[in-house]
């Protein structure tokens, strides 16, 4: 199953969208949090330019 949806956001529309991963530092403890979105190409310096 997941190489048909793989396949299908190849051909389709799904090129225009990035998975975006940002690692921050908590304030309070101290630990890393991750942050996961999908965006599109355009809004990608958005994303990890934003807090």
């Amino acid at each position: 199953m997941a190489k048909k949806v793989v396949a299908t956001l190849k051909t389709g529309t799904g090129k225009s969208f990035t998975k975006c991963i940002k690692m921050t530092r908590s304030e309070k403890t101290g630990s890393y949090q991750f942050k996961e979105q999908v965006v599109h190409n355009d809004h990608i310096k958005d994303f990890f330019t934003k807090k």
